[in-house]
Parts: C-alpha cells; sequence; structure tokens
C-alpha cells in the first residue's frame, strides 16, 4: 500500500523537545509553569493584544468567552453556521440558544446582510442577541470590518474563532484581535499544535485574569480549598505549552509552506474548468491552513468522486464542513440565510494541506484529481 498523506498532519520545528526536557528537569509535569507563561507571552506578541490565557482547547475557549460576557439560561448567540460543532457546542453549555447565519462567497464566512437580518428579526421577537461568534474558516479572514461595525451598532460583543486562523491577517492586523475574545485551537492538524490546546485573547486584563481563576476550577484564594463560583478544568499543561513554545519559533515558516502548497496546487490545477479555489481578496492574507477546492459537477466529475479517487490512493480528503444548521444536532434552531453554505458543502473538499508535505506527496494529489478528469 502506498504511504498515507494525510490532510494536515503535526509538523514538529526541532526545538520543542528542548522545552519540554526543561519541564521535565524541574519537575513541571503540572497545568501551568514556566511554559505556559512564556507560550501566552509569545502568543500576546505575535496576535498583538495584550493578555492571553493558554487552555486545554479552542473550545474551552469559546466556553469561557461566553460566561465571561455573561450568555446564560434563554440568551442567544448568533453563531457561523459553516464551522466546526466546536464553534457552536458551548453556546448550550452555557444554556442559550445558537442562531446560525448563513456565508458569503466571497470568504466562505459569515455574511453581513445575514447577520444584520438576524439581529433584527431576533430583536422584534424581543429576544436578546448576547454575542457573535465569527469564524475564520480554513484560515480566510472573514469580512471583519463590516461585521464589528454591525455588532457594535447593536452593541453585541464578538468573539473571533481564529481557531483555524493563526498566522493569518486582516488589513496587517492579526485574527483574533479584533473582537472583544479572540479564540486560539493548537489541535493535531492545525498549522501549530500543543498536541492538543487552545487559548482566549483579549485586551481587558480582569476579563483574561477570570478566564484563568475560571479554568482552574475557580479555587479561591485561601489555605484549604474554597470555592464561592463553578470553575472548569481548562488550563494548559506544562508539558504541552512547552510543544507549543517550539511551534510558536517555526510558525512563520509554517505559514509560507502552506501558502506555497495552495500555490502549487492552483498552478497545476487552474486549467481544469471544473475546479475553482478560494481566493484572497484586497487586505486578506490567509494562512492557507488547508487549501479547498469547489467543484462544478457539470462538468462530468462529482466531489464524491474525486474524494473516493483520493481515498482509493490513500490520500486523506474531506468535505467542507457540513453547516450547522444542517446538523441534527442543532436542527431546531434559527437560521438565517439563502443556501450559501449549503451549496459549499455540497461543492467543496479539502485537499492535504501539511507543511511537511513533499512535493512528491503533492503530485500524488495532484495527478489521482487530473486522472478523475482524464487528463
Amino acid at each position: 500500500m502506498k504511504n498515507k498523506i494525510w490532510l494536515s498532519s503535526p509538523h514538529m520545528g526541532g526545538r520543542e523537545q528542548s522545552y519540554i526536557n526543561e519541564a521535565f528537569s524541574e519537575n513541571w509535569i503540572a497545568p501551568l509553569g514556566p511554559n505556559v507563561d512564556g507560550l501566552e507571552a509569545d502568543l500576546q506578541a505575535y496576535v498583538g493584544v495584550k493578555y492571553a490565557a493558554a487552555l486545554s482547547s479552542g473550545t474551552a475557549a469559546i466556553h469561557l468567552a461566553l460566561i465571561l460576557l455573561g450568555v446564560g439560561s434563554g440568551d442567544e448567540v448568533i453563531c457561523q453556521s459553516l464551522t466546526f460543532s466546536a464553534s457552536a457546542n458551548p453556546i448550550v453549555y452555557c444554556g442559550a440558544d445558537p442562531v446560525f447565519v448563513d456565508s458569503e462567497p466571497e470568504t466562505w464566512n459569515m455574511s453581513p446582510d445575514h447577520l444584520e437580518e438576524a439581529i433584527k428579526d431576533r430583536i422584534s421577537k424581543g429576544k436578546t442577541v448576547k454575542a457573535i461568534i465569527i469564524v475564520h474558516l480554513y484560515g480566510m479572514p472573514a469580512k471583519i470590518s463590516e461585521l464589528i461595525k454591525i455588532a457594535n451598532n447593536y452593541g453585541i460583543a464578538v468573539i473571533e474563532d481564529a481557531a483555524e486562523g493563526l498566522g493569518s491577517k486582516y488589513k496587517g492586523k492579526s485574527l483574533g484581535s479584533y473582537g472583544d475574545f479572540g479564540v486560539l485551537s493548537f489541535n493535531g492538524n492545525k498549522i501549530i499544535t500543543t498536541s492538543g490546546g487552545g487559548a482566549l485573547l483579549g485586551n481587558n486584563e480582569n476579563a483574561i485574569k477570570k478566564a484563568r481563576f475560571l479554568a482552574t476550577q475557580a479555587r479561591d484564594d485561601a489555605p484549604h480549598y474554597e470555592h464561592s463560583q463553578i470553575g472548569y478544568n481548562y488550563r494548559m499543561s506544562n508539558i504541552a505549552a512547552g510543544i507549543g513554545r517550539g511551534q510558536m519559533e517555526v510558525l512563520d515558516d509554517r505559514v509560507g509552506q502552506r501558502r506555497a502548497n495552495f500555490k502549487y496546487y492552483v498552478d497545476n490545477l487552474k486549467d481544469i474548468p471544473a475546479i475553482s479555489f478560494l481566493e484572497e481578496p484586497s487586505d486578506f492574507y490567509s494562512n492557507r491552513w488547508l487549501t479547498c477546492i469547489l467543484i462544478d459537477p457539470s462538468q462530468g466529475v462529482s466531489p464524491e468522486k474525486i474524494r473516493g479517487a483520493l481515498i482509493s490512493e490513500n490520500i486523506e480528503c474531506r468535505p467542507l464542513w457540513k453547516p450547522m444548521h444542517m446538523q441534527p444536532v442543532f436542527s431546531k434552531y434559527s437560521f438565517y440565510g439563502n443556501g450559501t453554505a449549503q451549496g459549499l458543502f455540497e461543492h467543496g473538499l479539502c485537499l492535504p494541506s501539511g507543511s511537511n508535505l513533499s512535493k512528491v506527496d503533492l503530485d500524488r494529489v495532484i495527478t489521482s484529481i487530473r486522472e478523475t478528469f482524464q487528463l
């Protein structure tokens, strides 16, 4: 069998082990420690925010952001529909109701028009919208200026889910620095990893301090274990943070490698009329976490045929995210849109995009795709 080509596998930089060894030698085998402090400082400097809390996952970061914004039972939170379920699940953790909003075709992210439509309709129905979760899908920035302007007009807080967007920029400014809170993920398939982990970003010192407090089981300052609030086991370990510190040192290289993958795919597939790519609008800079294509089935080849061909060659390939409003678990909640996200899901594929792919790997993917079109 041919070697497996993964969609997006971890890619170590070389210095991760030294940070881990340091933690072992100092016996910091626990949550918190010098690597956690160091990773938070690295993230603050890189993204351009004042404060960061290193956590166990991006999901935990969204959950804490919602708690800090006072989201609770009876509230509503507007969420991009075309995303991974981790963007929406924490809304339900808080006892609130998600309201899903469609994408626009330029960036595949939240549509400003449908966002405003949703806000107006929820207000007319007497609902309280506490927050808006904007996702930067596959590393492509959302239309941040338009979306935040709408949110500000209605006094609604913004959570930037930049789980897929570390290293991407909008108007020269890093994603995760625009909203009231920014969220990052360091899951094993992300552009850099801590094996599992995430971070909550922001410029409000008290809010991030509160997040750290809640993430360590909300233990009060007392000689015994005293708890006056419900807490969570959401803090990142010092070992995982050591991996993250090593990964931060090669982050810009990883972005460059993924952008090079995207260009290579475009250069070698652009002659196929049925295939199109997500291009960068002006002032948008994507880390190209995953290279995604849209397939026009009227040309005789379906997305599923391409996916099947790649799988048969031991190449991992996936459809785009299935929109949340189409998921059985979220089907009862409100949705505002015109079918853009559904169309993207039905016609899109994610191609192998790891920063550790070789030219031989990329050529295997390209050859397999071209063969489905008999080119």
